[in-house]
């Protein structure tokens, strides 16, 4: 870790800069682009009913949106307020009013009539609810009959049966801790997070390369560094406010390159709310843009590191920091050696790059004298997402572009309690302030005072998988409690999904609204337990931004939800139901207060001291400081980073096939906020797609088209964009029906996001006389090796 503190917030430049305005036209009148101004009087109008607690929430509370630690209207990085549609998205979640009695109990059926969108409008789940096989619609019930009746299902089976998974919805550090304790109490391992959906690789690759799992630096860094990349990574589009952090970093000259398939308009020019040059005239963000194919990441890397070592070759020196290599990372010679082998028309075809463009990408880093590196689920949300990441730490030791000012790694979060999950031991692999295996096992126990179990547990996706075991098997899943979460909506296969939620025997979602997956099916009963937002926390409570500040937000006075209870409470009380205290255990998992569990975080997570102290607001602090492997020198057992071989995965996309990945429109996640991405006027289902790959299908923009393959079909129509050829980008979570289910990345389980598939004209697909056609092409796919 490292001693350099981090400096506090710098001023933005006083004069506006007309260079890097997008157009002298104010406010873009007339360009396709977020209407910040229009959306906040909509923000301002939704909560019209509770405008001074809204207003309360955003000028004292934490960002329950991405996790750059906005708090109140600042952060740790600039002077000046922040504003962020975003944010003011995610406001009404904490503002509305409870669901009226009518709707809460209608018959479900009607309930299911609706989305996720039209069901979180409905407004606040305001007390426990039940619904037991065969039965039309929810009623109400007390928290003495919910506690007892999940606590007696827990008793009545297998701890392997049993399994927790908490969303990154304004979750605080407290909940997740309290959550981990407690599992392991009733005898679980099976407890998971968001992260396994989204970043898990990045920590899985991160540990392994460099020994850190968490972003090596901080924005301020961003901020003068030479070069600052942007890979898989739309910040403009998913953390709002980061434009604030690019525009400061080209003020000073920072050049900024995205690497991603389709060239996002977001990374290209954007309207800054909070900087009024910006707001006016825009400010062009990307100063190039590599067109990688999906899943040709590793190939460009490789790519990248030939070009090196062919430059030092000629001239030693010119494109390596030696100096770095030899006092800090191993495995140089080995690396140097799979990179030589690798041929360049195998590289050019995978990256989808030309050499003469790999190459101009790998001399500007040579001849930066420091560089940022950015990433998320475009390199993360692959079976080969853990090798991603560590190409790019490759990258970094090579350069020696770690543990100093201007530069460093960062998986940018999307969510504002991710990083603190696993952290917090709410992982089947981690425990509080360590790893699942070793001595952290018995450091814990001593601490906690009872036995862990030492199991392996499992992830998310397969635990949902064993709900369709045979009924005696010691791993079905037969309780399933998640904290917020909507499966049918980001996994893959919605309907293998629904499947498994429904052959769960109870289920029970600890959540402020409904949304589609509250109303599948269970066996026996699915049970609804109101929580408390974060703002509402007796207390208080932390979260854990993505260059691992720990922020403390404090509860916010304002109206309730009489019966919603706070998250870590529920599962202190709910453990010690499945397993009362005996002498010895003191509370068991259960906590008093708020304050008390910052107080064992702090013992439990070395890292985390310091977190006991947090109490009002403005209170901060940041583990690590201001750079991890400051110096170079990294925290794994002998102080260096590892260069690591990565091969070339095989992407297997047969002749005539596109690649096929997701991405985010005008959402927070998987919550939907407008039908149209206010970046490129994209409907959610519209399909992006290369204008001459349209040309050689006959394709208009606009054209009705079908993408199919062995997974699934989805309908929707063209619209030409500049992407890749060869791949097409589908909205999420739409698009999830094309892609495989059960398929995870084999070092941090993250699921499969991409596919291949084939698109053809709708009006020619079902214009055939019968729909044999349709079976023997998906007969044929069924016929092929799997992606």
């Amino acid at each position: 870790m490292g001693t350099t503190k981090h400096t506090g917030r710098i001023k933005l430049p006083g004069r506006p800069d007309p260079k890097l305005w997008v157009s002298k036209v104010p406010f873009g009148l007339g360009k396709i682009k977020p209407k910040h101004i229009r959306d906040t009087v909509k923000v301002m109008w939704d909560n019209r009913d509770n405008l001074p607690y809204a207003y309360r929430i955003l000028t004292r509370g934490v960002c329950d949106g991405c996790a750059l630690g906005v708090a109140g209207l600042y952060d740790q990085t600039l002077t000046g307020p922040h504003l962020c549609t975003t944010r003011l998205n995610v406001l009404r979640l904490n503002t509305m009013p409870a669901m009226k009695p009518e709707t809460l109990h209608a018959d479900i059926d009607e309930l299911r009539k609706l989305d996720s969108a039209q069901l979180r409008k409905l407004g606040r789940i305001p007390y426990p609810l039940v619904r037991r096989n065969g039965e039309r619609a929810f009623r109400r019930a007390t928290w003495e009959e919910a506690m007892e009746r999940i606590a007696g299902k827990i008793r009545s089976i297998d701890p392997k049966q049993l399994a927790f998974y908490l969303t990154a919805r304004g979750i605080t550090n407290e909940s997740y801790y309290a959550a981990a304790k407690a599992a392991r109490y009733i005898g679980t391992n099976n407890i998971d997070n968001a992260s396994r959906i989204c970043h898990s690789p990045s920590k899985t690759a991160l540990k392994r390369s460099l020994g850190i799992g968490a972003s090596s630096c901080n924005y301020k860094d961003w901020i003068g560094t030479d070069v600052l990349v942007f890979w898989g990574s739309v910040a403009a589009n998913n953390q709002p406010v980061s434009t604030k952090y690019m525009y400061a970093a080209k003020r000073k000259g920072t050049k900024i390159i995205v690497i991603n398939p389709y060239r996002e308009p977001a990374m290209e020019g954007y309207w800054i709310p909070s900087i009024a040059e910006s707001a006016l005239f825009g400010t062009k963000l990307a100063d190039d843009f590599y067109q990688v194919n999906i899943g040709g990441d590793i190939a460009f890397m490789n790519g990248v590191m030939k070009t090196w070592f062919e430059m030092e070759a000629e001239k030693p020196g010119s494109a390596i920091d030696h100096a770095f290599v030899r006092e800090h990372a191993s495995g140089y010679e080995e690396l140097r050696s799979h990179v030589d082998k690798q041929d360049w028309e195998t590289l050019e075809r995978s990256s989808g790059l030309s050499r003469e463009r790999i190459g101009q990408f790998a001399r500007l880093l040579a001849a930066s004298h420091s560089g940022i590196f950015v990433w998320s689920m475009g390199l993360t949300q692959h079976r080969f997402g853990t090798d991603n990441v560590s190409q790019v730490a490759n990258l970094a030791l090579l350069r020696g572009f770690l543990g100093r000012e201007h530069c460093g790694v960062m998986p940018i979060r999307g969510h504002s309690g991710v990083q603190g999950s696993g952290e917090m031991g709410a992982d089947p692999f981690s425990l509080p302030g360590g790893e699942f295996a070793g001595t952290d096992i018995g450091r814990i126990e001593k601490l906690w005072g009872f036995e862990l179990p030492k199991w392996q547990g499992d992830i998310v996706g397969v635990s949902l998988e064993n709900a369709l075991l045979p009924d005696d098997h010691e791993r079905r899943l037969k309780l399933f409690y998640t904290s917020g979460g909507n499966f049918l909506e980001t996994m893959p296969e919605p309907d293998f999904v629904r499947s498994c939620l429904e052959n769960v025997e109870l289920r029970v979602h600890q959540d402020i609204v409904f949304n589609t997956s509250t109303l599948a099916d269970a066996r026996e009963e699915v049970w609804v337990l109101p929580a408390m937002t974060r703002y509402e926390q007796p207390g208080g409570g932390t979260s854990t931004s993505t260059e691992r500040i720990v922020y403390f937000s404090p509860e916010i006075p304002g109206p309730r939800m009489p019966e919603a209870r706070p998250e870590w409470s529920i599962y202190g009380e709910l453990a010690l139901r499945v397993k009362p205290a005996t002498e010895g255990q003191a509370a068991g998992a259960a906590f008093k207060d708020a304050a008390s569990i910052r107080a064992e975080i702090a013992l439990a997570a070395p890292n985390y001291a310091g977190i006991e102290r947090l109490e009002k607001q403005g209170d901060v602090f940041q583990w690590g400081n201001a750079w991890l492997c400051e110096g170079g020198v990294c925290p794994t057992e002998d102080g260096r980073g590892r260069l690591l071989p990565i091969e070339l995965p095989e992407l297997r996309k047969p002749e005539g096939r596109f690649y096929a990945t997701t991405r985010r429109g005008k959402q927070f996640n998987s919550m939907v906020y407008g039908e149209i991405d206010p970046f490129n006027g994209a409907d959610r289902y519209d399909v992006l797609m290369n204008a001459e790959d349209a040309a050689q299908l006959h394709l208009r923009t606009g054209d009705a088209i079908v993408a199919y393959n062995r997974y699934g079909v989805f309908h929707g129509r063209a619209k030409s964009a500049d992407i890749a050829p060869g791949n097409i980008e589908l909205y999420w979570p739409e698009g999830n029906v094309l892609l495989p289910k059960g398929v995870y990345e084999p070092y941090a389980g993250i699921p499969e996001y991409n596919a291949a598939v084939i698109v053809e004209k709708a009006d020619t697909y079902h214009a055939l006389k019968d729909t044999r056609y349709v079976e023997r092409r998906i007969a044929e796919l069924e016929l092929e090796v799997p992606e």
